[in-house]
């Protein structure tokens, strides 16, 4: 059975090698009347820009993506300082109708994103001619190497039941050397799709016919990171299925996180899209889908027909009177543990990493400062946006909608979610964003904490004080602490997993949905003298 699993990892880090060596394949140039046609698509109308273009990209010599990159960025760059020195040589001559020519010419957007753009139709090479058989040699053996390396844990765990054996003396779950290996890895992925999509243009080209199939048109950056995103959840659930196959809780909310991931994160909205409907993902709630208010999305939704307003409605009630109503009947859990994509990524791709959570007084204070400044900091943001939106200003009391809605996509959308949040799984553990930065778990939670008729509760008389429960926290409480004293869980935090209740060994711990009343019992200690047992049993 070793021998499977070692072979399976061979496996995947070929495919794996082979994924990420596809980044450094290929040529990119374009012929003139290629390029013509694509800055008449595109409207440009900058003769500066199109001689840079035409010197940067019509070529025979054979440039890599990265080449290319900087002669298109650079071209786009040359061209608009031309015209800004042009806006501010009118400006300085008072000759208003000739600085608003100018503007005309300008290209606005991310310059790896215009690089991008132009290398999705410049890039030549194999992998672009056997998308099918690049993708068996990187999805494929990956796939098949990741199963390899999980299913023989059917037998080499024994028989079901708690297996965390060795956990804190494997390099890669104990923050040593393969660990870091995994961060940078992450790291640098996260930055490449976020800040430099261009480089990873022969990503889409393995993907093109999958994308073509599911929505009729080419695969972009976002779509290769929806599907590996699937990919991903579906190998790492194959784990959770084996590792936690004595709890029938954990089985059923891992197929309920893939199936919402898989179906509602992702088909749907893809379908949609081939349907010439908005792509949108039905159980993403706001302030989670934090650009749902912005102006380009409403207006998107306005002009999309019935199906766009029903999407504008539905997101509505979905965050103001849906979410609030499934938590108080059934915790947060209900959306982060067994819905949110991000929550499912967590549980599956960064299950091997959760005891690294921070179970410290001093990472509590901070988690709640921080993860409600994100709130605070969204919501003002929205309020600034539909201002601006409805009354046709560029600001409200000072803050510009535009500066803002680039700050928060930037710090919190990119950096915080995506760079962080799944980045530092191996070092941080894998609630990192959940816990310290989604402004839709802090709403939750707010909910959960003060009327919801969810708890987790203790049967102090039982435990042990191992301390698995606490140790394998993803959200840093101290279960262990509540357990000795047979005081029920109540904290913003707790997303329900289940998985203090799956490590147990003496069945204290226990996830329900009561009455409100006695929820909250922070002064009924079970263990000790100090308490009338019998007098506390008759009362409740």
């Amino acid at each position: 059975m070793k021998a499977i699993k070692y072979t399976g990892l061979l496996l995947f880090l070929i495919g794996l090698a082979i994924f990420t060596g596809t980044i450094f394949t290929g040529s990119f140039s374009l012929t003139q009347t290629e390029l013509d046609n694509y800055i008449q698509e595109k409207g440009y109308k900058s003769e500066i820009l199109k001689t840079e273009l035409k010197n940067a990209v019509v070529t025979n010599k054979s440039l890599n993506i990265f080449e290319f990159s900087s002669r298109v960025r650079s071209a786009f760059e040359t061209s608009n300082n031309f015209y800004d020195a042009l806006i501010a040589k009118y400006d300085a001559e008072k000759n208003w109708d000739k600085k608003g020519e100018q503007y005309q010419y300008k290209v606005y957007g991310k310059p790896h994103t215009l690089s991008y753009n132009l290398a999705k139709k410049a890039g030549k090479g194999y992998v672009r001619d056997n998308a099918g058989l690049m993708w068996f040699l990187t999805f494929g053996l990956g796939i098949i190497g990741a199963l390899l390396f999980i299913l023989p844990n059917v037998i080499l765990l024994g028989k079901p039941g708690i297996k965390n054996n060795g956990i804190y003396l494997n390099s890669a779950t104990n923050r040593g050397a393969i660990a870091w290996l995994v961060l940078v890895y992450l790291v640098t992925f996260y930055l490449v799709l976020y800040f430099m999509a261009d480089y990873a243009v022969n990503w889409t080209y393995i993907l093109d016919p999958i994308s073509k199939a599911l929505n009729g048109g080419e695969a972009s950056q976002w779509f290769v990171y929806g599907f590996l995103y699937c990919v991903i959840m579906l190998t790492m659930g194959v784990r959770m299925y084996i590792k936690y196959r004595h709890n029938k809780y954990q089985i059923v909310r891992t197929t309920s996180v893939l199936f919402f991931q898989i179906v509602f994160a992702f088909l749907i909205p893809e379908i949609m899209t081939s349907l010439n409907m908005p792509g949108y993902d039905f159980k993403n709630a706001f302030p989670l889908d934090y650009d749902f208010f912005f102006d380009w999305n409403i207006e998107n939704l306005t002009n999309s027909g019935g199906i766009g307003i029903f999407i504008l409605v539905w997101g509505i009630v979905l965050t103001l009177v849906i979410v609030p109503v499934m938590v108080y009947f059934f915790g947060k859990r209900w959306y982060c543990s067994w819905v949110c994509g991000c929550g499912g990524l967590a549980e599956t791709l960064g299950d091997p990493y959760r005891q690294h959570s921070n179970k410290s007084l001093n990472a509590w204070k901070l988690e709640r400062w921080l993860i409600h400044s994100v709130l605070v900091f969204s919501l003002v943001m929205t309020i600034v946006t539909l201002y601006c939106y409805f009354s046709g200003a560029e600001s409200l009391i000072g803050i510009k909608s535009q500066w803002i809605k680039d700050t928060y996509s930037f710090l919190i959308g990119a950096w915080f979610a995506g760079v962080i949040g799944t980045g530092f799984y191996p070092i941080f553990g894998n609630r990192v964003w959940c816990r310290f930065g989604c402004p839709l778990a802090a709403y939750l939670g707010l909910v959960q904490r003060f009327k919801s008729r969810f708890r987790i509760t203790t049967n102090g008389g039982q435990c042990i004080s191992c301390g698995n429960c606490s140790t394998y926290c993803e959200q840093g409480i101290d279960v262990r602490s509540y357990a000795q004293k047979g005081e029920n869980i109540v904290r913003a935090s707790c997303v329900g997993c289940g998985i203090c209740s799956a490590v147990c060994p003496r069945g204290v711990l226990k996830l329900e949905n009561g009455p409100e009343t006695g929820r909250i019992n922070p002064t009924d200690v079970l263990l000790g003298n100090d308490v009338d047992l019998m007098q506390l049993v008759n009362k409740k």
